[in-house]
């Protein structure tokens, strides 16, 4: 077989071409399996026929078969894309280079070379735009036969690797990368040979960080499979970017949890104690909250900068798991020693917070041999940040918190943001601090208020409690009293002023006077009370702010036994009759006197209750902090109250500690006043002096 004079070389296929020969007549005269693959035709159905008649005639090309044919044996080369009929039906659009040759005998034929192109804007250019992305592409390429041994590689994926690009060539990734993230590959890409289903995203540790795989089966066009393909591409940066972010939304949604858990707390040590529990584990294995002694104990702030001399306590700890060295670093109540240039000194008379992480700064960091520290190494740890719990510059204490064990150490990050932690524990430090002191003088102005001396005029034997509330709650406006009156009458008065603190206190000093005022001129029990409602404007703080408050006030007269009972919106009086029943357990009634309306609402008329009182009977007064409940129907608070006072005393004053033992210790509570009236009587023909 020769070349004509003048022809050009017959062309050679490209990458997945193949080569058919035709004679002068346009009739197959080669067709070999690599066309049979393409098109699904077979040489003995083929050869001998014409080439046209696997063109599909449907096909928008530009020219018609004849014409191409016309075309190439005019100029004796033709180039360009064709569409031809797949033997399933389907069209196979395909890249045509085609020569006309002569043979030996001087007779033409055509030599063409077809390329499939899988559409029709693919031909050799898209070939080769594919070649170049698959060689310049940043991310990392490979594709896998049914083997899974590498066919190619790009350099990209070289570099993400570490290794030569020629190395990765016949080598299964496995042999490539090793256990056990190879052998976890390879199973990947068993799994997708096998269903099909492509893998996409898998993050797998690389050499200097972390990649991203996508695993694909390939197949050609008659969806035969023939490998894998894979893409790889560096995510440690992106992974570095995610993980800041989480540790932003972690710290964030703990400064937020810490300012909920802490923002219902007015007592220092709870505080301290949530400060700490709060803490660990999310940001630290154990936490200490160290507390100046003055603070607790006086709540007054320093006078001047705290020092290495200043007394300190340990208020609050948390562990995450406790073992024999933590009581050691950690005891609560524990009082705390540091030395002057320690880190721990150097943070409460600077204000400024201290990061140790070196076991040398460990050992010096309160002062040397400190049996804390001895424990603190004890539990392997390797980072400790001594943080100033400071409000307006001035240190009020340390939150001291450690991490251990296989926990990252604390770094310039962790610094900034537990300052943050501090400033909003100080500002509730701060708070409890106030509210103490305010509670406290509180206490002290009710306290002065109050009767210093109570009388026992004849006929009426007396016993008497107030109880402050809890810390939640500030000092409110309980009182009682008790009045000689003429003609030998006793009064008994009791009353709540709504409110709670300083306020609450005065106006209940100035409630308890007008009505001692009141009770010299000898009024009856309703009269009494309007006579304080009408004046309850001025005996008010503010235009703005009216007094509320609930009382009752008794008058009881001995020489006749009668008693007379107004009330104003208060909780009703109780009788315990003198006789008792079996077991000594004696009847307890709920006097139906009604109920008026506070003092303060104004326009309201007051009704009084009058009975006659046998000897030995003990009136019961008392305020609403005794049997009220959070969520409890205010009939079992009266029954509980009732039921205590029915048992048998031995004494007034035992019957005040028993009724006191309604009140459950350690709940939130309000102020708590009683005044038992045993109502004795006087003899009907007394004595002569």
């Amino acid at each position: 077989m020769g070349r004509s004079r003048g022809l050009p070389e017959p062309p050679v296929p490209g990458p997945g071409g193949v080569v058919i020969v035709l004679d002068a007549g346009g009739h197959i005269t080669l067709w070999n399996r690599s066309v049979e693959d393409m098109l699904g035709w077979t040489g003995e159905y083929v050869l001998g026929r014409r080439f046209d008649h696997l063109m599909d005639t449907g096909d928008t090309a530009p020219e018609r078969p004849a014409d191409t044919l016309a075309e190439l044996l005019s100029s004796e080369c033709w180039s360009g894309p064709l569409c031809l009929r797949h033997r399933d039906g389907h069209r196979v659009h395909v890249h045509v280079q085609a020569s006309l040759l002569v043979d030996g005998d001087g007779r033409d034929f055509v030599h063409a070379a077809l390329t499939e192109t899988s559409g029709p804007n693919t031909g050799p250019a898209g070939l080769a735009a594919l070649e170049s992305h698959f060689d310049s592409s940043p991310l990392g390429v490979a594709i896998f036969d049914t083997d899974l041994r590498c066919l190619r590689a790009n350099e990209a994926l070289a570099r993400l690797d570490g290794r030569p690009l020629v190395n990765h060539l016949g080598r299964t990734v496995d042999e490539l990368i090793g256990e056990p993230v190879g052998r976890r590959l390879a199973e990947v890409q068993r799994q997708v040979l096998r269903t099909g289903r492509p893998v996409l995203d898998m993050t797998l540790p690389g050499p200097d960080g972390h990649r991203s795989v996508s695993c694909s089966r390939l197949e050609d066009t008659d969806h035969r499979v023939i490998g894998v393909g894979c893409t790889v591409m560096d995510i440690t940066e992106r992974r570095r970017l995610a993980r800041q972010n989480e540790i932003a939304r972690e710290r964030l949604s703990l400064l937020n949890d810490l300012g909920s858990r802490l923002a219902d707390l007015l007592e220092i040590p709870r505080i301290a104690e949530r400060l700490a529990d709060t803490l660990v584990p999310r940001f630290s294995d154990y936490a200490g909250v160290i507390v100046l002694e003055s603070v607790v104990t006086e709540s007054e702030l320093p006078r001047h900068p705290p020092t290495h001399r200043t007394p300190l306590i340990q208020l609050g700890v948390a562990a995450r798991q406790y073992k024999p060295p933590v009581k050691r670093m950690l005891r609560l109540g524990q009082s705390v020693g540091v030395a002057e240039h320690s880190a721990a000194g150097e943070a409460l008379s600077t204000g400024l917070p201290q990061l140790i992480d070196s076991p040398e700064q460990l050992r010096s960091a309160t002062y040397p041999g400190d049996p804390k520290t001895r424990a603190a190494l004890e539990l392997g740890v390797h980072s400790m940040m001594m943080l100033p719990l400071r409000v307006g510059g001035i240190v009020l204490g340390l939150l001291v918190v450690y991490r251990a064990d296989d926990s990252p150490p604390f770094d310039p990050d962790d610094l900034a943001f537990a300052m943050r932690l501090a400033g909003r524990a100080s500002t509730s430090l701060d708070n409890a601090r106030l509210y103490a002191r305010e509670r406290e003088g509180a206490l002290m102005l009710q306290r002065a208020l109050m009767p210093q001396h109570v009388p026992e005029p004849p006929g009426v034997h007396i016993a008497f409690r107030y109880v402050p509330g809890t810390a939640r709650n500030e000092a409110g406006g309980d009182w009682f009293d008790v009045t000689q009156l003429a003609g030998g009458q006793v009064a008994l008065v009791i009353g709540d002023v709504t409110g709670h603190g300083l306020r609450a206190a005065a106006t209940m000093g100035l409630l308890r006077t007008a009505v001692r005022t009141l009770s010299i001129l000898d009024l009856p029990p309703a009269e009494l009370l309007q006579h304080i409602d009408a004046i309850a404007a001025d005996l008010a703080h503010g235009p703005d702010e009216s007094l509320m408050a609930t009382c009752i006030y008794a008058v009881y007269d001995p020489s006749r036994r009668r008693c007379v009972i107004a009330r104003a919106g208060h909780v009703p009086p109780m009788i315990v009759d003198p006789e008792p029943i079996a077991g000594g357990v004696r009847r307890v009634r709920v006097l139906d006197v009604p109920a008026g309306a506070p003092l303060g609402v104004g326009g309201v008329k007051f009704e009084e209750v009058a009975f006659d009182v046998p000897d030995d009977s003990v009136l019961a007064l008392y305020t609403d902090g005794l049997i009220e409940a959070r969520g409890e129907d205010i009939g079992e608070g009266l029954k509980r109250l009732g039921s205590q006072l029915a048992q048998p005393h031995a004494s007034l004053e035992a019957a005040c500690d028993s009724v006191l033992s309604l009140v459950e210790p350690g709940t939130e509570r309000d102020d708590v006043a009683l005044l038992l009236a045993q109502l004795v009587g006087l003899p009907d023909n007394p004595p002569p002096p």
